[in-house]
């Protein structure tokens, strides 16, 4: 119960992230989840997204150049490339079709459980923008992570995503395979931790 005129948000900041949470966890099939993630991801508005994009390009900028620059079209088509294809099928019905099971549900269900931590491990209280780093902003990364890696069952980070040292997220064979990708388990909010890539041996 709470107090009159306040709601289960204000006394409880985790309940929403929950609720999300347990719609994407009652997800039986691929398409299932597309659908509930849609319907979330729907809710964002148009300066939601506004602020996502400058928090994501205020990030961007702090790298070093050349790294920054080689980036860049990664970041955003992980973001707001992801972010189209979602609504684009959402909006043709490809969902509809989508009828196989959600791959290695325990990993899925995992995943589920860590959101609530993981959208306010990032909250900075000190950030100058408290629009631009908050539990809602977070959240909206990782539904277009659970739509990438659970629905469409590619990597969290695009093929050919370089990172620093050289090293890039890469398909052979049709599967995928990334250096870093068992290298943040001390992250327990990072993608990297339920990402269908393998781990790919380092070169030397």
């Amino acid at each position: 119960m709470t107090a009159a005129g306040t709601t289960d948000s204000d006394t409880d900041p985790g309940a929403p992230v929950r609720a999300v949470a347990a719609r994407l966890k009652s997800a039986r099939t691929r398409g299932e989840l597309g659908s509930i993630v849609a319907g979330e991801i729907a809710a964002y508005s148009l300066f939601d997204l506004q602020i996502i994009g400058g928090r994501l390009n205020s990030e961007i900028e702090k790298l070093p150049s050349p790294y920054r620059e080689a980036i860049r079209p990664h970041f955003r088509k992980q973001i707001f490339g992801k972010h189209h294809e979602l609504l684009s099928m959402h909006r043709s019905g490809a969902f509809t079709r989508l009828d196989g099971p959600v791959r290695e549900r325990e990993t899925f269900d995992r995943f589920c459980a860590m959101l609530p931590g993981g959208c306010f491990a990032w909250n900075d209280a000190s950030e100058r923008n408290p629009y631009f780093r908050n539990p809602k902003n977070r959240l909206f990364y990782y539904l277009i992570a659970a739509f990438t890696m659970f629905v469409l069952e590619e990597p969290g980070h695009p093929v050919g995503m370089p990172f620093p040292g050289g090293f890039a997220v890469e398909v052979r064979g049709g599967k995928y395979y990334c250096l870093i990708r068992d290298k943040e388990k001390e992250l327990s909010w990072s993608i990297c931790n339920f990402c269908p890539a393998l781990q790919a041996e380092e070169q030397r």
